[in-house]
């Protein structure tokens, strides 16, 4: 695999996982969690969501990972990128451990490095 194809596959996932960071921030934003929870208009939801700064961000983030991600595609074999997506596991664990404070017990430490080792194989393979 050709160096700049593994740094187009890189910055995919990791725009990837800060897309869910951003996204999971203004998902617990107090204003994104009572629009959520109420019982009025649709519209009123809608409003929240598209109004939230973090929402809007992580999506167009997730925009720019695809316009990567589609280069990728355009550029490298499905069977062989497609493992590496994976590695948005491992970020997203990372993210959630470290920036989040989420639980970070053996179970999803092992399972997060199983998946390391897989696209660390499937890397090799090429």
């Amino acid at each position: 695999m050709k160096t700049t194809d593994l740094i187009l596959i890189l910055s995919s996932v990791a725009l990837s996982a800060t897309a869910q960071l951003l996204l999971k921030l203004g998902a617990t934003a107090p204003a994104v969690r009572a629009a959520m929870a109420s019982d009025g208009a649709l519209a009123g939801r809608a409003v929240a969501l598209m109004t939230s700064p973090t929402l809007v961000g992580g999506l167009a983030i997730y925009a720019l990972s695809a316009a990567f991600w589609i280069v990728v595609l355009s550029r490298v074999e499905l069977s062989l990128a497609y493992p590496f997506v994976g590695l948005g596991f491992v970020l997203t664990f990372l993210i959630g451990t470290v920036f989040l404070g989420e639980t970070a017990n053996a179970a999803r430490l092992a399972g997060t490095l199983l998946i390391m080792a897989g696209a660390v194989l499937v890397a090799r393979s090429a």
